[in-house]
C-alpha cells in the first residue's frame, strides 16, 4: 500500500494511504475553491481548475521509494529523505504545463515564493528544489505511473495552460488557502487531531435582520439620545449603495454597532453574500460586540458560538498537532482583530492562509477604522480592500467616530476615489451639533512621573479613566495607585490579561459605573479601551499620542450628556524606572502638541488633516511594500506587513489547558484563546519561556500571573529585581 502519512504508534493510529489522502484533500480543497469562485471575477473558473489540479499532485513526491520506506516504518527518520513537493511541481510545469498549479504544489508547506527571485533563476530551476532536481527528473515518470495506477487522474483532469487575469497576488493566496486548508484538515482528521466537526451555519441575512430589528426596538427609550440612535439605525439599515466600499462617520454613542450590522445584513441579502466579518482594533472590544451580536442575531435553536465566532488574536501553528487550533472564518458572522485580519491578508504562511478562502463573498465592517492600522500599512491594505471588493465580491464599510478619510490623501490613493457615506449628510450634521459642548480639552499638557500622576488623578472628579501608551506603564501606574490608596480605588485593563480575565474586568468596570454612589475610583488602561467600549466616566486622562486617540478617549467620558461639559486631559509621562515610552507615537504626539500650541479647537473634523501632518512629518511613504506586492514577492510582504511591529507569540496561562495539550487531550481552540495572551518574542527569549511540549510555536507561562495586572505581575517582579527594587512593586 502506498502511503501519504506514517503511523502514530504511540496513539495507535495507522498510516494513511496515499489514495485516501489525495482524495480527501482534493475533495475539500475543490469545495473551498467552488464556494469562493461563486463571487469571483475574472478568475473564478481558473480557481476551480487549478486547485483540484494542484491537490491531485501536491504529494506526488511521497511516492519516491526512499520516502515510502520511511512512511511505512521500514526505516526511521525525523523527516522524509527526499523533499516531496518538487515532483508534483515538476509534473505540473513540464508535463501539464500549468505554472499556477505548480506554484501551489511548491508552496503548500513553505509558502508562496518570491517571483522576482524565481525569474532570476535558470529556466530549468524555476520553482524547483535544486537539492533534489536531478533525482526527481530521473524518477518522475515512475512516480506518475504509480500515481495514475491508483488515481487514474490523467483522464479526469483538464490540462489547462492559463494566466491570472486579475490581481495575481490575491489569486495565489486564495488558491493556496484552498489547498492548505484541504491538506491540513484531512491530515488532522486522520491523526484524530481534528476537534469534532462543527455544523455548517448559513448567514440567513433577512431572518437575522428581522431579529436585529426586534432587538433594537426593545432598547428604545423616551429621550433625545434614543431618538437619534433610532434615526441612525434606520438610515444605515435602509441605505442603498451600489458601491463596493462605503464609509460611516458616526459620533460616539449613536449605536454604530447595531446600525452598521443592519446595513451589512441588508447588503448581504441584496448581494447574496455568505458571511459578515467585523474587524475591531482591540481585543477587549470583541467581547462586548460579540455579546451584542449573539443577543441580537442568533435564531431559535442555534448555537450562539457557531453563529458568531469570537477570534481574539492569531493562533496559527504550523506543526500538525497544533494547526487544528487555527480559527478558520467559517462562521456566518465573525468578530476578529485588525491584527489577525490584515496579517492574514498579508500572510505567506499556509497555516495562516488556510482561512483566507472564506473571505470572498463577505461583507466586511472595519469598525473604529482610524485605529485599525498604522498609517504606513494603509496603502497596501487599501489595495487589498479594493481588490477583494472588485474581484472577489466583498463589500466593505469603514466606520469611526473619528474617521480618517485617508483615501483623500495623495500618499494613500492618487485617484482619490469617491467613497459614499451610508448616513445622509443632514443627519451627520445634526449628530455633530449634538456632540458640541459634551467634552472640553484643557490645553495644558502636564508632564509627570507615575507617583505624580497618581496623586494628581486622585484629585479629579470621579470615576476617572486614564489611558497610557504601553502595557507596562499601565501596570506600573495601576500598582502605584493600589499602593498609594487601596485596591478598591483602582481597576486595570490591558492585553496583559487573558481574554477571560479582561471580560471579568469589563463586567466589574460596568457594574461600578452603574452605581452612582461608587465614584471615587480610577481605571488605568491602555489604548485597548479607547474605542468601541461602552464606558462613560466623569473625567478622562490620555497620555499624549494621536489626535484620534484623544478624541476616542473622549468617547469614554460623559457619553450621554450633551448639556454639560467634562474634561479630557492630555499628559506626558517622565521616562525612567519601569515606565516605558511607546516608540511608535513620536510623530503623532508631536502633531497633537502642535495643535494645542496653535490654539486649534479639538474636533473630529481635524482627523484627516492631522493624519496628513503625521505623514508629512515622517516623510513620504516608501513604495517598497506596494512594489513587493505588485512583484509577487510574498515572503517580503509578509515580513514587512506587521500591524503590531513586534514578534508576538501565543502564551497559554491556564495550567489545566497546558496539561491537556501536553497529554494530547482534545482542547477546543476557543478554550486556548480564552486562557492565553500574546507576548513579544524578545521577552519570551529573555525570560526563557518554554514551548508547550509537542506543540511547536505555542508557549506556556511559568512566572507570576494575577487577574489584576496579568502577566505583568511576573515581568515587573523580574524588572524590579533587575533594577534593584522599585517602590511600586514593594
Amino acid at each position: 500500500m502506498l502511503l501519504a502519512h506514517s503511523a502514530d504508534t504511540k496513539r495507535g493510529i495507522p498510516a494513511q494511504c496515499y489514495d485516501s489522502h489525495i482524495d480527501g484533500v482534493t475533495s475539500r480543497a475543490s469545495k473551498a475553491a467552488d464556494e469562493a469562485a461563486r463571487y469571483a471575477s475574472p478568475d473564478g473558473e481558473l480557481l476551480r481548475k487549478i486547485v483540484p489540479l494542484a491537490s491531485e499532485f501536491h504529494d506526488l513526491g511521497k511516492l519516491d521509494e526512499d520516502n515510502q520506506a520511511v512512511l511505512s516504518g521500514k526505516f526511521t527518520a525525523r523527516k522524509l529523505p527526499v523533499q516531496h513537493t518538487d515532483a508534483g511541481t515538476a509534473h505540473l510545469l513540464n508535463n501539464l504545463q500549468t505554472s499556477p498549479g505548480a506554484v501551489l504544489v511548491r508552496s503548500h508547506h513553505i509558502g508562496l515564493p518570491d517571483f522576482v527571485e524565481e525569474q532570476n533563476r535558470t529556466e530549468e530551476t524555476v520553482l524547483r528544489d535544486e537539492n533534489v532536481l536531478e533525482r526527481v527528473n530521473r524518477t518522475l515518470p515512475e512516480l506518475i505511473q504509480l500515481h495514475n495506477g491508483i488515481r487514474q487522474s490523467e483522464k479526469a483532469i483538464d490540462k489547462v495552460s492559463v494566466e491570472v487575469k486579475g490581481d495575481a497576488s490575491l489569486f495565489f493566496r486564495l488558491a493556496l488557502s484552498c489547498l492548505a486548508d484541504g491538506d491540513h484538515t484531512d491530515t488532522a482528521i486522520h491523526y484524530q487531531d481534528h476537534v469534532g466537526k462543527e455544523p455548517t451555519v448559513e448567514l440567513h441575512p433577512a431572518e437575522r435582520l428581522a431579529a436585529l430589528d426586534r432587538y433594537v426596538e426593545a432598547l428604545k427609550k423616551d429621550s433625545d439620545r434614543s431618538r437619534l440612535r433610532s434615526e441612525v439605525y434606520t438610515a444605515c439599515r435602509n441605505a442603498d449603495t451600489k458601491a463596493n466600499i462605503a464609509s460611516c462617520d458616526s459620533p460616539v454613542g449613536t449605536g454604530k454597532t447595531t446600525a452598521v450590522m443592519a446595513h451589512l445584513l441588508t447588503q448581504a441579502a441584496n448581494r447574496k453574500l455568505r458571511r459578515i466579518i467585523v474587524v475591531l482594533p482591540f481585543t477587549n472590544i470583541i467581547t462586548q460586540s460579540v455579546q451584542v451580536y449573539r443577543d441580537a442575531l442568533v435564531l431559535p435553536g442555534e448555537n450562539k458560538e457557531h453563529v458568531v465566532a469570537e477570534l481574539h488574536h492569531r493562533a496559527d501553528f504550523q506543526d500538525k498537532l497544533s494547526r487544528q487550533f487555527t480559527a478558520l472564518w467559517k462562521a456566518p458572522i465573525i468578530v476578529t482583530t485588525a491584527v489577525s485580519f490584515f496579517e492574514t491578508l498579508a500572510s505567506n504562511t499556509p497555516a495562516t492562509l488556510r482561512r483566507l478562502h472564506n473571505l470572498p463573498g463577505s461583507a466586511v465592517f472595519i469598525d473604529e477604522s482610524h485605529a485599525a492600522l498604522p498609517a504606513k500599512l494603509l496603502p497596501l491594505a487599501w489595495r487589498w480592500m479594493k481588490g477583494f471588493a472588485h474581484e472577489w465580491g466583498c463589500y466593505w464599510v469603514l466606520a469611526s467616530g473619528s474617521l480618517n478619510r485617508f483615501w483623500k490623501i495623495d500618499e494613500f490613493d492618487k485617484e482619490k476615489p469617491d467613497i459614499p457615506e451610508i448616513m445622509p449628510d443632514q443627519l451627520r450634521d445634526r449628530l455633530s451639533k449634538y456632540e458640541t459642548g459634551r467634552i472640553t480639552y484643557p490645553p495644558e499638557v502636564k508632564f509627570m512621573s507615575a507617583e505624580e500622576l497618581v496623586e494628581w488623578t486622585k484629585g479629579l472628579p470621579g470615576p476617572r479613566i486614564v489611558i497610557l501608551n504601553t502595557v507596562q506603564s499601565a501596570a506600573v501606574v495601576a500598582l502605584e495607585y493600589q499602593k498609594k490608596f487601596c485596591r478598591s480605588c483602582v481597576e486595570h485593563l490591558s492585553t496583559a490579561l487573558t481574554p477571560e480575565d479582561r471580560t471579568n474586568t469589563l463586567k466589574t468596570v460596568k457594574r461600578r459605573l452603574s452605581n452612582f454612589n461608587d465614584n471615587d475610583w480610577t481605571l488605568i488602561a491602555t489604548s485597548c479601551v479607547e474605542a468601541g467600549v461602552d464606558f462613560s466616566f466623569k473625567t478622562g486622562v490620555r497620555e499624549a499620542a494621536s489626535l484620534v486617540s484623544l478624541l476616542q478617549t473622549a468617547g469614554r467620558v460623559n457619553r450621554h450628556d450633551s448639556d454639560h461639559s467634562e474634561s479630557v486631559w492630555t499628559i506626558r509621562l517622565k521616562e525612567g524606572g519601569l515606565l516605558k515610552k511607546h516608540p511608535g507615537v513620536n510623530d503623532s504626539e508631536k502633531v497633537l502638541i502642535d495643535l494645542f500650541s496653535e490654539g486649534v479647537a479639538i474636533s473630529p473634523n481635524l482627523c484627516t488633516n492631522a493624519l496628513k501632518r503625521e505623514i508629512r512629518l515622517a516623510g513620504s511613504f516608501s513604495d517598497l511594500q506596494l512594489n513587493s506586492e505588485k512583484g509577487l514577492r510574498f515572503p517580503q510582504v509578509e515580513k514587512g506587513f506587521r500591524v503590531i511591529d513586534s514578534d508576538t507569540r501565543t502564551v497559554v496561562i491556564d495550567e489545566e489547558i497546558i496539561t491537556k495539550l501536553e497529554n494530547y487531550i482534545s482542547v477546543d481552540w476557543r478554550e486556548i484563546q480564552k486562557s492565553s495572551v500574546q507576548i513579544w518574542g524578545y521577552r519570551l527569549k529573555y525570560l526563557s519561556i518554554p514551548e508547550v511540549s509537542g506543540h511547536e510555536g505555542m508557549f506556556k507561562w511559568i512566572y507570576d500571573y494575577n487577574d489584576f495586572i496579568g502577566y505583568m505581575a511576573g515581568i515587573l517582579k523580574i524588572e524590579s529585581f533587575k533594577n534593584g527594587g522599585d517602590s511600586c512593586i514593594i
